[in-house]
């Protein structure tokens, strides 16, 4: 009674929340409870009460654990947030970038039919509803790749639910992933847990139906966040930048060639020699600068740098290259820019000849195992989306009243490596040859070893698989009895009863039946016993109405002629003849018959409307 005074978002904050009793009672053997106790015997009060109390303490250090596990999910909160600006930095990086489309990518593969996502169910109803919420409502095609690229790349991605009562879920939301929090705590008092999101700068709190946790579950510290693909690689992207940053400004530094000016100085003063060497490099330093307000040349002093030329003084009028060359840096090995690179590859578990680094050795034997290993990356990604993706679609359901088919469906995202299918194709080849060979005649009428053990040992099927599969092949041999017998069980299908209906032959009318030896009634100008065309049946061609002759013995041949039968092409007896040309005159006939088959048109044309209108 108590149930029913609840409303339907009650209700389903009650089945979606950590302390759903169906959850419970799944597979659990059902016992009356009875609060009372009733012996005789003191040992088995006492040991009962000792049981009592012993759950009672199991119950509550539960109740503890999962307190403990709230307050560490808040003391980890700075470092949660300290981890997504990295994350938001790490996207810049072309590598990491190219690394999340790609993850995202192969997750949303479509499927043969050109759908990402597939619906499976018993019911037409369910499955129709559930291709109406995720085709349209929510534009699955769309949003999943990018509800997956930001699930990669954080860990967590959260999408907000717009409910409508009696109508389901009618919109989504995307909410920024650094601004929710996710909080699970007991009340020890109710022994009750509760779960809730809240959007920190907006103040605002949500039930658990009303957010969609895309959540990847990896590392328990991170607990009840995900763990991102990145997480691994924070470290390793650290150094990598550093090493890249160190080695463009040795190259930008030392690169650049530059020159040695040797100024001879003679007798010079030592004290002297510095200002001379300076004012002849001022010389060089000054840059011809044109003003723009006035239009004059300006010499500013340009300070020169560690890459501008540099100025020794000799006292050697004669000394060897005034002028010499100061060569830049050579270039430098980069073998630990490429080491890091690896192990970056290896923390965010993608191959490097899927982003253009590396190639394919072996005869691409060895890109395939890669591509084997790669998706089951992408298959844990795809399970974690599926998961949120029940959850929606159970929402929805429920809110449209079908509380009785929420377990009635099953989601499924496309396999991306056809390298795996092939594999398994390839390996099934081999156990059915082997199990064929092993049932082959051994020569003394036995074979090698039985079928109930070589389907054990060689295709791994249990006793009641092997039970469940001779059943079937027994279903699969009657079903063909049935269908060799076919034609005598079922005379007409039905199939074709709409065609008939409109091209057939009604009862009664019977096709034109041509004069034996004599050729076929042209399609065109040899009609049907009513419409006859030119030539045609007793009313609209051949007849005596027409200058025909009437259906019987033709004079001139002495054989029976149908309503296909050909005219008179001239009408008196001893007229002049004429045959019919088509696109050179109109052929001979009467206003009569004109005016008939105009008649007859329209009632043809009356009683194919009315059919088109009954089919529809």
């Amino acid at each position: 009674m108590a149930e029913n005074s609840l409303t339907i978002f009650q209700r389903m904050g009650i089945l979606l929340g950590p302390n759903n009793e169906n959850k419970r009672k799944i597979n659990k053997p059902q016992r009356p409870v009875d609060p009372l106790l009733v012996t005789t015997s003191p040992e088995e009060f006492k040991q009962t009460k000792t049981e009592l109390q012993q759950q009672k303490y199991i119950n509550d250090l539960w109740g503890k654990v999962e307190n403990d596990m709230y307050a560490r999910s808040i003391h980890n909160e700075p470092t949660r947030m300290a981890a997504y600006y990295d994350f938001e930095s790490m996207e810049f990086f072309p590598e990491i970038a190219a690394a999340l489309d790609i993850m995202s990518e192969e997750a949303t593969v479509p499927s043969e039919q050109g759908k990402v996502l597939t619906i499976f169910s018993e019911s037409e109803r369910v499955r129709s509803i559930l291709q109406d919420l995720f085709n349209k409502t929510l534009d699955i095609e769309t949003n999943l790749q990018a509800w997956t690229r930001n699930t990669v790349k954080y860990g967590d991605n959260f999408v907000y639910l717009h409910l409508e009562h009696g109508e389901g879920v009618v919109g989504c939301t995307q909410l920024p992933t650094i601004e929710i929090e996710r909080f699970e705590d007991t009340d020890l008092i109710a022994k009750k847990k509760k779960i809730r999101f809240q959007y920190k700068t907006k103040d605002l709190q949500f039930e658990p139906f009303q957010i969609a946790h895309f959540r990847l579950l990896g590392d328990d510290r991170k607990l009840p966040y995900g763990t991102s693909i990145l997480e691994k690689a924070r470290r390793i992207y650290r150094q990598l930048v550093m090493s890249e940053d160190a080695m463009l400004i040795y190259r930008v530094v030392r690169a650049p060639e530059r020159r040695i000016f040797k100024v001879f100085v003679g007798n010079m003063e030592d004290s002297d020699i510095e200002a001379y060497i300076q004012k002849i490099a001022n010389k060089f330093k000054r840059t011809p600068i044109v003003d723009s307000k006035t239009g004059q040349i300006d010499l500013r002093y340009n300070q020169a740098g560690i890459d501008q030329d540099w100025f020794v003084p000799v006292r050697t009028e004669n000394a060897a290259s005034p002028i010499d060359t100061l060569p830049g840096a050579a270039p430098l090995p980069i073998d630990d820019i490429e080491y890091l690179q690896k192990k970056l590859f290896a923390a965010i578990r993608v191959p490097a000849p899927f982003l253009g680094f590396g190639e394919a050795v072996g005869d691409g034997k060895n890109l395939s195992l890669l591509d084997i290993r790669f998706s089951r990356t992408v298959n844990r990604i795809q399970k974690a989306m599926i998961q949120e993706l029940n959850k929606i679609a159970i929402i929805h359901l429920f809110m449209l009243g079908y509380e009785e088919e929420l377990d009635n469906f099953t989601l499924a995202l496309t396999n991306p490596s056809t390298q795996a299918e092939l594999l398994k194709i390839e390996l099934w080849s081999q156990k059915l040859d082997v199990y064929s060979k092993a049932m082959a005649d051994a020569g003394n009428g036995f074979s090698a070893i039985s079928m109930v053990r070589a389907k054990k040992e060689i295709l791994g099927m249990s006793d009641e698989e092997i039970a469940l599969d001779l059943q079937q092949q027994r279903i699969e041999k009657a079903a063909a009895a049935e269908l060799a017998n076919t034609a005598s069980v079922i005379p007409k299908t039905g199939v074709f009863d709409k065609v008939d209906k409109i091209y057939g032959v009604k009862p009664g009318e019977g096709g034109p039946v041509p004069a034996e030896g004599a050729p076929e009634a042209n399609n065109e100008f040899g009609g049907g016993p009513e419409i006859g065309g030119f030539g045609g049946g007793t009313e609209f061609g051949g007849g005596p109405e027409t200058g025909g002759e009437a259906p019987g013995v033709s004079p001139e041949t002495g054989a029976e002629s149908g309503g296909g039968g050909t005219p008179p092409p001239g009408g008196p007896e001893g007229a002049p003849q004429e045959s019919f040309i088509p696109g050179r005159h109109k052929p001979l006939i009467t206003e009569k018959l004109i005016s008939k088959t105009d008649s007859y048109n329209r009632d043809i044309k009356e009683m194919i409307e009315k059919i088109d209108k009954s089919i529809l």
